[in-house]
């Protein structure tokens, strides 16, 4: 960890600032006449203001020695030349050059306190009426405030981006109300852990049996554990879990739970035989989920036509004679609201949705195919020859700032233009996104869900598709048959021999299928650069960049942060015709390959044909183009973005993902780097997930115990779910 030092002057001018989250990059001129290049969160930053920034100095390709503030102290100018040069940059609004001269040579170095303390002051000059001085006042006490804000988020060692988000919420009023309730930054919008808040709180005077401490103790085990995919917490786990995080007795907790429960910020209900308690807008979704899919089951399609004999028309134009088990599947889009399709790899999944949307077609029917990435729409799009959208942008997703939830435009006021729904991959759709997807369906419209329920389930909270399915609510027709040019295929067949008995055939030489034996990190770290660099590229004609490494893990000497490291030195190393960018242990170098990590509503994106959009979500994968000064551009695909260094957080190397990451995505080639790490990933699911990854050619590299071990354990997490009981009831 680089060594913290400090650096304090005058702001001399700003050359960049991203008014949505602070982020600054400025010119400080020292007491001692040195100018430095400082960069960090500085929100209102303006000439005059004196700084105290600590933090580490850092070396950019292009610019030189420059200082990452990592904690900012803030002074307001007292000097009048400093004053004036502070109220004339625009920061407050309502004062310009003109008008500041005014103010400096009525109040001189005290013009600022004029302007907080007594801003009706103001009006003693001439041309400042009294509506005037107050606009004033309220902007320079709202940038006061700010100050006050970031000073008190330094001091503790929380993100300076905090200030902004609060900002958003509570305008100036922010520090007041965190000072009345500190516990708020545990708030799922403003993401602090509680173990964090708790000391600053308890530092800050709080006792510790104080009603918000419990109360916020009681909601972040709710939202933490939604993070691990739990709808709902058991009570008694609920209250084990908080007396655990609090130390303390189980009573004030209960009591402090029922008081959730009074005002319905926490929802208690029996759900099977367990006493289930959920965060508001997690029942909301789960309820929500289960009165609509109701009522699309009610709903019986007039078939008018007749449907055998469009089949038989069907199969005559692609070609093809449907399995019974497909053409069951077909037949009963037509029958039904609402219907499932499962089914491993090889089984016939992609040929049945395409009789189905021929179906729909000769229905006259406006068919929708949604997916729940950029990746598994590409490939939808490209099996069935037309126009796949990730769910999130046909809904129009956004982000509510006031909430800090996702929020959508499209919903029961202004519901989608279809008339039938296809969504493949839904493992991956969680209980949210269902939630969003079926308030935007028109009150008739047909829904098609496809996947493969063996897959990992959903990042996020809800186990949706296997609970549709066990609630044997949905009918729902599961092709099994593995077919005879898929059987030719061992990457097909080792998928299904995992999934079924947790058999693997490790054999070095299956045409499309090897493994390679390599018990130490190093060594395997080693073989997979190698593999990526030149054995593949050169003896089997797979370019680097339809080469995808998996891992389970990001930790260890062998996991992606270690393999994104190695890979990025051979594949993409130093050059001076390559700008950098570093952030925390990353450099980004213009050719890396990159995955946004989070949701980004609001960067803006151009196609090649001049089509402009906004949003980049969690699992998109695109390549940096090019680094110039504080800006990157990226291609995700077909969409250009520039990203500003302060977004650096928002990205990883890609070179290699977590398994969990690649769901929804398929690859020519998937090389799986696997040893014995934590238990929670040594199991089979990921390895299914992983396999049915690779579409021409999977490789194994590691320790062979640990994969045969991994093939065996069939464990699955338990998630707190109440939707397969309320569908089946």
């Amino acid at each position: 960890m680089p060594e913290m030092t400090a650096v304090a002057g005058a702001i001399l001018n700003l050359i960049f600032q991203n008014e949505e989250n602070g982020y600054t990059v400025l010119r400080l001129v020292t007491e001692e006449g040195e100018v430095v290049t400082a960069t960090g969160c500085v929100p209102f930053a303006a000439p005059g203001e004196d700084l105290v920034l600590e933090g580490e100095w850092t070396v950019h390709p292009n610019y030189g020695q420059q200082f990452k503030a990592l904690r900012v102290e803030r002074h307001l100018p007292t000097s009048e030349k400093a004053v004036f040069d502070y109220l004339s940059s625009g920061v407050i609004k309502g004062i310009g050059p003109s008008t500041a001269e005014k103010i400096v040579d009525c109040f001189g170095g005290e013009a600022l306190r004029v302007l907080e303390e007594r801003p009706e002051a103001l009006t003693e000059i001439r041309g400042i009426t009294g509506k005037k001085a107050r606009e004033i006042g309220e902007s320079f006490r709202y940038q006061t405030g700010m100050r006050r804000t970031l000073e008190f988020l330094s001091q503790h060692d929380l993100p300076l981006a905090l200030a902004m988000r609060l900002y958003r919420r509570y305008g100036a009023s922010a520090m007041e109300a965190v000072r009345e309730n500190p516990y708020l930054l545990v708030d799922e919008y403003y993401g602090v852990e509680f173990s964090v808040m708790d000391e600053i709180a308890l530092g800050m005077g709080f006792s510790g049996d104080e009603r918000l401490r419990n109360e916020a103790a009681v909601l972040y085990e709710l939202s933490h554990n939604a993070g691990n995919g739990h709808v709902f917490l058991p009570r008694e786990k609920l209250i084990g879990a908080t007396v655990r995080l609090l130390r303390c007795l189980p009573d004030p907790v209960e009591a402090s739970l029922d008081d959730l429960i009074d005002r319905r910020a926490i929802i208690q209900e029996p759900v099977g035989n367990v006493t289930a308690c959920y965060l508001y807008r997690l029942w909301e979704a789960e309820t929500y989920v289960d009165r609509r899919l109701r009522l699309l089951l009610s709903c019986r399609p007039d078939r008018g036509r007749d449907i055998d004999k469009i089949i038989d028309r069907i199969q005559a134009e692609q070609k093809i004679a449907y399995a019974a088990a497909q053409r069951q599947a077909v037949a009963l889009a037509a029958e039904t609201g609402v219907m499932l399709l499962t089914g491993g790899p090889g089984t016939g999944k992609t040929t049945s949705v395409r009789g189905i949307v021929a179906l729909f077609d000769s229905l006259g029917m406006d068919v929708l195919l949604l997916a729940p990435t950029g990746r598994a729409a590409k490939r939808m799009s490209e099996l069935c020859g037309r126009e796949a959208q990730t769910i999130h942008r046909c809904l129009g997703m956004c982000f509510d700032e006031q909430s800090g939830q996702t929020a959508f435009t499209k919903g029961e006021k202004e519901p989608l233009e279809a008339e039938a729904v296809i969504v493949d991959e839904m493992s991956m759709v969680d209980l949210p996104l269902m939630r969003a997807l079926l308030e935007a369906l028109p009150p008739a419209c047909r829904l098609v869900l496809v996947g493969d329920p063996d897959q990992l389930p959903s990042v996020g909270p809800g186990n949706v598709f296997r609970d549709l399915i066990r609630s044997g609510a949905v009918q729902t027709v599961a092709l099994t048959e593995i077919f005879r040019q898929a059987r030719e295929s061992a990457i097909v067949r080792n998928a299904h021999a995992v999934n079924r008995t947790g058999g693997l055939c490790l054999d070095t030489n299956q045409k499309d299928f090897f493994f390679l034996t390599r018990r130490s990190p190093y060594r395997l770290v080693d073989t997979v650069v190698e593999l990526c660099r030149t054995r593949l590229p050169e003896k089997m004609g797979i370019p680097q960049d339809q080469i995808q490494v998996l891992c389970p893990t990001r930790r260890g000497p062998w996991g992606t942060a270690a393999l994104n490291a190695a890979l990025q030195r051979a594949l993409n190393p130093p050059s001076p015709e390559k700008g950098e960018r570093a952030y925390g242990d990353i450099v980004f170098r213009a050719g890396d390959r990159v995955m946004q990590i989070r949701n980004n509503y609001d960067v803006i994106w151009e196609r090649p044909d001049g089509t402009v959009g906004t949003g980049v979500f969690n699992g998109d994968v695109g390549q940096i183009l090019e680094i110039e000064g504080e800006t990157m551009t990226i291609a995700f695909d077909d969409r250009v973005t520039t990203y500003t260094a302060d977004q650096l957080q928002e990205l990883e190397l890609a070179y290699a993902v977590t398994v969990h990451k690649s769901q929804g995505s398929e690859y020519r080639a998937v090389i799986l780097a696997a040893m014995r790490c934590n238990a929670n990933l040594m199991v089979r699911g990921v390895l299914y997930t992983a396999i049915t990854r690779a579409r021409e050619l999977m490789i194994l590299v590691g320790d062979d115990g640990a994969i045969r071990d991994m093939a065996r354990n069939d464990r699955q997490q338990t998630r707190y779910s109440g939707l397969r009981l309320r569908l089946s009831r």
